[in-house]
Order: structure tokens, then sequence, then C-alpha cells
């Protein structure tokens, strides 16, 4: 599957015990006597000096203390007796309780990237013949080159992208067997026959409906792409010839039929906000206000519209591992289809976004998926997307996280603006 998001517990703490200030430790020859200058209480340890301290107890007989000071000598005794306890703990074996530790819930870690701060990082992808080779695409005319599965980063400059006095932003990148596909804006496609080694630059016509911000290595010199007005093009002859999947834009499609009931596709005019990719060749994107959502199967004419059975505006749609469909809305929404296929019926699901958007959502396995969103907001399924738990492991990262990504079931990449890039550790 291949997703686009378009950016336009209290801890225990023990103290250290320490030397009470009303103790002093006197080392005599063969053992410790502790003397308490504040107390009317003496240990002393000669067995003679005890003798002759009964005696002149006995001689010398003190009036009975008053009630008052009985109460505050035996207070003050309990007092300095907790003290020693304390105090003496690490002399006499006593171990300190351990520390409450939670255990570690990440399985991400970020990866430093030497780019810009300011660049947005949009699509990655890698050689499915060497999966240590990889590129990542981002705003800025950011091209990075992975040999070592993503550990580390190097800028890759592409001449055939530099002739022109342009700053482009690199959408979308896809790769089948050593040919790879680059789309971006303005408009530009770049093309690789040799796993990236080389891109050529291919021509496109000044008539191109909308941007391009999708394209899929669908087989030998063969691709798919979409624009962000809703145009589909395929090719089978690396790029030289396009032919249209459908017949109109989107525009043109809600404009003839304003009859269609869809709320807020009456006289459409703009763009899709996110378009993805499920990998039988369907299509769901969400319009630029988020108020409908579009479809698009293979052999289709046109996108068929739908009516957002939520509250609020649409954020993002996807794919499910299972080919049902997932739903983002703004502030924080998470929403599951019911059943598999194209509809209209969503679930909510509750999540702990803490109000922050949730931007995409990427599935590892049928089972397994993450979402991440503005924030540093990170969470995890492990039923499919029934519940969901929060990683903290982006929660001192000041960036929002667009787009999460799976190669396969141990390689994963989570990007995001600022030049964040996560790994998935597994």
């Amino acid at each position: 599957m291949a997703t686009l998001q378009l950016a336009d517990s209290n801890p225990i703490i023990l103290l250290k015990p320490t030397w009470n200030s009303s103790s002093i430790f006197i080392q005599n020859r063969h053992r410790f006597s502790c003397h308490y200058p504040n107390s009317q209480a003496r240990f002393i340890p000669a067995k003679a000096s005890l003798h002759r301290q009964h005696q002149q107890q006995q001689q010398q007989q003190p009036p009975p203390p008053s009630s008052s000071s009985s109460s505050l000598n035996r207070r003050q005794f309990i007092a300095e007796t907790a003290a020693i306890s304390i105090s003496l703990s690490p002399l006499i074996g006593f171990q300190e309780p351990a520390k409450s530790e939670e255990p570690p819930l990440s399985e991400w870690e970020r990866v430093y990237l030497p780019i810009d701060p300011g660049v947005v990082l949009l699509d990655i992808a890698f050689v499915p013949d060497d999966l240590n080779h990889g590129f990542l695409l981002g705003t800025r005319q950011t091209i990075l080159e992975t040999k070592d599965g993503g550990n580390t980063w190097a800028p890759r400059s592409i001449a055939s992208a530099e002739d022109e006095d342009f700053n482009y932003r690199f959408n979308a990148i896809s790769f089948r067997g050593k040919e790879g596909w680059i789309v971006g804006k303005p408009a530009i496609l770049l093309y690789t026959s040799d796993a990236g080694e080389n891109w050529k630059r291919i021509p496109l016509s000044a008539q191109l409906p909308g941007d391009m911000v999708y394209i899929k290595a669908t087989g030998e010199q063969s691709a798919e792409m979409v624009t962000d007005e809703g145009a589909i093009y395929v090719t089978s002859n690396k790029g030289y010839n396009w032919r249209a999947a459908v017949q109109e834009t989107v525009s043109a499609t809600l404009n003839r039929t304003v009859s269609s009931g869809i709320s807020g596709a009456s006289y459409y005019t703009g763009t899709f906000n996110t378009v993805n990719r499920s990998p039988d060749g369907s299509y769901v994107a969400v319009s630029s206000r988020g108020n409908f959502y579009l479809t698009w199967e293979p052999g289709q004419p046109y996108w068929q519209p739908h009516n957002r059975s939520v509250a609020r505006r649409i954020q993002n749609m996807g794919w499910r591992a299972d080919g049902g469909l997932w739903l983002l809305a703004r502030g924080g929404g998470l929403y599951l289809s019911k059943g598999t296929g194209i509809t209209e019926e969503f679930e909510e699901v509750p999540v702990q976004s803490r109000g922050f958007g949730i931007l995409d959502v990427g599935y590892r396995s049928k089972d397994e998926a993450w979402a991440a969103g503005g924030s540093g907001i990170l969470l995890r399924t492990n039923n499919g997307g029934k519940t969901w738990i929060r990683d903290k492991a982006a929660d001192n990262i000041a960036a929002n996280l667009y787009s999460v990504k799976f190669i396969n079931d141990n390689k994963g990449f989570v990007l995001g603006n600022d030049g964040v890039l996560l790994r998935y550790l597994g």
C-alpha cells in the first residue's frame, strides 16, 4: 500500500540515606558507639562504664519527669530511633527497594539527516532487489540516498533535476525491480532502469491537469500516475506515452452531476488533500476541504463521490491490510469501516491523541498498525485497529509526523516535517 500526505505514570523517588546530623559515629578499637548530643539516652560500649553509671543513678535519683517532658522525650527517642534505622541500613545489609522504572514502549529510533531543518519529508522507497538501497524525498529539492538499509543517508544530486532554476518538491517515488519513478512539483518526472544509479528526466505535456502527487511502478517499463485534480494516467513504454484511465477530472465530474446529493460537491473547484492506493489498484481520495471523499476502481470511467458519515471533516483515508478502509477526522478522530471494500459506514475507535490530529496510518501486518500525527503523536494497535496505545518514542520531538511507511514486516519509517525521520526497530 502506498500513501501520500500533502502538507499546503508517577515514578517512585527514593532518597539516598544520609547521615543524621544528630548522630555521630565514633570508632572504638573493637566496635562503634553512637552518641546523641540532643538526647538524654547514651549508649556506652564499655561494661565497666555501664556499672558505674548504674551506681551513680542509684545514688542520685532525679525527680520524676513531668508528663509533658516525658512525652517529649518519648517522641524524640522514637524519631531518633527511626533515624538510626535509616542511617544504619546500608551498614547492616538492608537493601533499598528497587526503583520503579516504566518499561520502554518504543520500537522506533530517530535517524538524523544531513538536510535543512525546514525540510518536510514526503516519501521513501527501496530497491526490491536490494533493500539496503533506498531513496528519501522531500521539499526544497531534497533527495537522499542510503545503502545501509536506512541507518545513514547522504544527499543525492540528480543533474537532470537541476538544469532549471526551480526548487522542486519531490512528492512520490516507486520501484519495481530495478526500475524506479519520481514525480514532483513543478511538473517533473524522473525514471531509472538501473536501481537509481542514473536518473533520466521524461518530458511531460504542458496540458497535464493538476500537479503530480503520486506514482506507482506497476511492471516492466510501466507505471500509474495521479494528479491532485483526479487525473489518472498509465504508461507501458517508460513514460514516453500516457493513456488516461478516467475520462474527466473530479471537478468536471462533480460539476456535471450537480444533483449527485454529495454535500459540498456542487460546483466543486479544488484538489485532493490526500490520495491512497490499495494493492489491487483501487483509490480513495479526500477533497481539499475534507467535506467528502471519492473512490475509483480499475475500469470505472469516473471517480465516485461519497458523503462523509462523521461529523468532523476528513483529514485522510486509506486501506487496511484486510481490505477495509480507515478514516481520520480532523481533531484526532479515528474510524474504521464496517467490513471490507468501499463503503460509507464507519465506526469510531477511541484513541489517545491528546487533541492533536492524526495524519496517517500504516499497516505492518494484518493485526499490527501504527498511526502518526501532530506534535509527535505515535499510536500502535496489535488487533487490527480495535484498540490503540500511545508510544512515547516521539513525545519530545517538536514535529508533525505526516506519513507511516512499511517496506516489509521488518522495515518501516515515519516521515515528518523539520527533517524528522523515525526508523522501525522491530
